[in-house]
């Protein structure tokens, strides 16, 4: 079964949008920031990960053909058929997206398209060099099950993936609310990429914000905590080897460093970014509770816990 790449089918379209933005940018006609050193460096991330994932494709392929001799169903090819799957996918991209973020290992890989201090349509295209290779592909296992052919899934995934192409940009505001109410947007995707406390672990829809609804992980963007792009630790670097691979050497690093202890390996791999064997923990939960020691007037606003509020009222009432 064989289907077209729509990332690959997409390329022409991605270098005429992203030299359209560029020129509007540069000449004061649409907000954002082009930096030519960032902006070459993410280019040479999304040429370098389309070669990786060439390469490498029939490691997720032959993963999921583990499956498919237990599929319940055979669903063919059609119409109604693409809108189930890519209905379903984006479900499981929801999934597959948040533990990207909340395991160290499966964040090693995805950090790369975080890397950028910059947010603009070239940040789309700032993907990792890993291809299937992290194992996080396994996750679409259900889809196979149901009776999605493998391919159908990968093709559903392409679409999806594109979708997100035109998200990254700071050129276009908010749009009209039915719209940014379902849909996942710039706006809404600008707070995923953001570093600002509140935006932390949030907004991790590919097509539909309202996964993010459903489970818990929904913040809005406000306009007075303006969203700052990149990573808690910033790389300072553009070159592409390391902006591809430094998460997973600064993983491994971790681990040498602790020397022959197993467990604690394994509790680098499998924990939040952040996370640390000694219980000097700075994973995206410190951060916020630093934040809100210092601004606990902002304690219960979007992204941010009311737990200081509650202390406070708490220490506020008299003892008997």
């Amino acid at each position: 079964m064989d289907f077209v790449k729509p990332t690959v089918f997409a390329i022409p379209f991605f270098i005429l949008t992203v030299a359209l933005e560029w020129w509007a940018v540069k000449t004061n006609r649409a907000t954002g920031r082009y930096e030519t050193k960032d902006a070459i460096t993410s280019l040479a991330m999304g040429l370098g990960s389309v070669a990786v994932d060439t390469v490498f494709a029939f490691v997720g392929t032959w993963l999921l053909m583990l499956f498919w001799p237990y599929r319940l169903f055979e669903i063919p090819v059609t119409w109604w058929s693409f809108l189930l799957v890519f209905v379903g996918y984006d479900l499981i991209y929801y999934w597959k997206h948040r533990f990207a973020h909340t395991v160290r290992w499966w964040w090693s890989e995805h950090v790369t398209h975080h890397s950028s201090t910059h947010y603009n349509l070239t940040t789309a295209l700032r993907q990792p060099w890993f291809g299937p290779l992290t194992g996080l592909v396994i996750i679409s296992a259900p889809l196979v099950l149901l009776g999605f052919h493998p391919a159908f899934i990968a093709f559903s995934a392409g679409v999806n993936l594109v979708y997100q192409y035109w998200i990254h940009t700071e050129a276009i505001r908010k749009l009209p609310n039915w719209f940014e109410a379902v849909m996942n947007t710039p706006s809404h995707h600008r707070v995923h990429h953001a570093t600002n406390p509140r935006y932390l672990d949030a907004n991790y829809a590919g097509v539909f914000i309202i996964w993010d609804k459903m489970f818990g992980s929904f913040v809005p963007e406000l306009d007075h905590d303006k969203p700052v792009y990149g990573i808690v630790k910033p790389l300072e670097t553009y070159n592409p080897l390391i902006v591809a691979y430094h998460g997973l050497f600064g993983l491994l690093g971790d681990c040498w460093n602790d020397g022959p202890r197993p467990w604690r390996w394994v509790g680098r791999f499998i924990n939040k970014p952040g996370w640390s064997p000694d219980g000097a923990h700075a994973r995206s939960d410190e951060i916020k509770t630093a934040y809100l020691a210092a601004h606990p007037e902002q304690a219960g606003t979007p992204g941010l816990p009311r737990k200081h509020l509650e202390n406070r009222a708490a220490a506020a009432v008299p003892a008997e």
